[in-house]
């Protein structure tokens, strides 16, 4: 498998494509098309009954453009930068760090100091890959976005946010009094960000502008009562601690009691974030938690984990975790001079945050890699998609475009397409229609055809199997219900309508 199939597939059958592509695309920037937005609202979905509606979060959404001042007080005006090199030769700019880990195969953190950056490119003599040129002194460079708000140029000073994290902070206390929330509680959005990467590569992988799941689960450290980790207390966690070479299967309750993460709350929400992308179709033994080293973590991170998938291009990180302390909500209450303390049983306190940081594009990219096959039999390449986050659930199609059969066709996709998202399709052969629809994950196809107009029953094929069933109009409904959003198994229909 390779990333170029999947992007010239995800082209052609309308997943993804570069960004104003009728002129000259500026890179870091990607718009989804028809298929591929569906198949993005359904992760999010996904991550939103996970997070929102199974835990009992509180969901917000906030500006894009935030003060100056949010960011000053955050630390990204003075800290959220990148290490840049410039080719002497060609002029071509490079991230110092992706450099170094490329041509001399050492990871170095990305916020190391620029001396230590410009030692290892001398020492191991690392030069421009684009022309081989000498590279000047590395720099830092700052990602956001800055823009002035008003009609001069004088107005305001904002910046497109970074991240959707800011936003939670500086309404925290509006959640927490409105809501009448108590501790712990989370609250979570879901929206863009926006980076001015370097050198933005590997398509959804690094952008420019990008679509964030965030959480910030806050909790009083010194008071904590949580009980919900008994759910999660024998699960096994795939992590890897600073001193393990690869990861290691240890169930929550081992990584609390061994000391490998410091809380309860930490441990469970560690295993909620495994157990959701493994929903999505990737492997469990492609899944791990990785913690940061001292010199990785971000400085107010007491402890921090990247969630990573394990592909053909290695292990990609797809979502970040920290213990954020309290530092951002004192940093914040600092810096405009409103208390954002609270009041728990009596007791003054700033709660601390354990945050998840999930990238969505890049999580559909990599579901895409997992889920795709490559089929010389079948004649056509195709996308394993679990049915919850297929782009369509099913696709009705008339046998052939006459005898009435086409009619019958729009009447079984009337009933259904209210229970579940249906495509109809009458253009082509059947085998083609099969092809388009395997192509783009579609798990199940209706097929109509004279037995229909006798006795009114269709043919269920499976796309993973190619099996077929015979089912009752009537019935349909239900039964797509049970595949699709309970997880039944084709099988048990197979045997019930024999």
């Amino acid at each position: 498998m390779s990333m170029e199939k999947i992007v010239k597939l995800a082209k052609r059958r309308g997943f993804f494509w570069p960004s104003s592509d009728i002129y000259n695309p500026i890179a870091g920037f990607w718009h989804y098309g028809p298929v591929g937005l569906m198949l993005k609202k359904k992760i999010e979905d996904a991550w939103r009954k996970m997070f929102v509606k199974d835990e009992g979060f509180y969901e917000v959404e906030g500006t894009n453009i935030m003060p100056e001042a949010v960011f000053v007080a955050s630390g990204h005006v003075k800290g959220f930068s990148d290490p840049l090199v410039q080719c002497e030769k060609c002029k071509s700019l490079h991230r110092a760090d992706k450099l170094v880990e490329k041509q001399a195969g050492i990871s170095i953190p990305e916020h190391s100091s620029l001396e230590r950056f410009n030692e290892i490119i001398k020492k191991k003599k690392i030069t421009c890959p684009n022309c081989g040129g000498k590279l000047r002194k590395t720099k830092f460079f700052n990602m956001m976005f800055k823009l002035r708000t008003g009609a001069t140029e004088e107005g305001e000073v904002a910046y497109l946010r970074p991240e959707t994290c800011q936003v939670i902070f500086v309404d925290f206390l509006n959640v927490y009094r409105t809501m009448r929330a108590k501790l712990p509680f989370g609250i979570v959005q879901i929206g863009r960000s926006f980076r001015n990467e370097i050198s933005p590569r590997q398509t959804l992988l690094r952008q420019r502008e990008f679509t964030q799941a965030e959480a910030e689960i806050f909790f009083n450290k010194e008071s904590i009562d949580f009980s919900r980790f008994d759910e999660v207390k024998n699960y096994k966690l795939n992590i890897q601690m600073v001193k393990d070479k690869k990861p290691k299967k240890i169930t929550a309750k081992e990584a609390v009691e061994k000391g490998l993460v410091e809380l309860k709350i930490i441990a469970y929400y560690l295993a909620k974030l495994q157990q959701f992308i493994n929903s999505l179709g990737i492997p469990l033994d492609a899944i791990r938690l990785r913690e940061h080293t001292k010199d990785e973590r971000p400085f107010y991170a007491k402890q921090a984990f990247d969630c990573d998938i394990k592909t053909t291009e290695g292990w990609i990180e797809v979502a970040a975790n920290h213990y954020r302390t309290d530092y951002d909500l004192k940093c914040h209450m600092k810096a405009s001079g409103k208390d954002l303390s609270i009041v728990e049983n009596g007791n003054k306190i700033v709660p601390h945050v354990w945050e998840i940081s999930e990238g969505i594009d890049r999580t559909l990219f990599l579901v895409m890699m997992h889920c795709f096959r490559e089929d010389k039999e079948r004649g056509w390449n195709w996308f394993v998609f679990p049915p919850k986050i297929a782009p369509y659930a099913v696709a009705v199609m008339p046998h052939m475009k006459k005898e009435k059969l086409p009619e019958k066709a729009k009447e079984v996709y009337e009933s259904i397409k209210n229970c579940v998202d249906t495509f109809y399709d009458e253009s082509g052969s059947i085998g083609k229609r099969y092809a388009r629809a395997d192509e783009i994950g579609i798990p199940f196809c209706i097929t109509i055809d004279y037995d229909t107009l006798k006795d009114n029953s269709v043919t269920l094929r499976n796309r993973d199997t190619t099996k077929q069933i015979r089912v009752k109009i009537k019935e349909l409904p239900n039964v797509l219900w049970s595949l699709v959003h309970t997880g039944e198994s084709f099988e048990k229909f197979s045997k019930e309508t024999k």
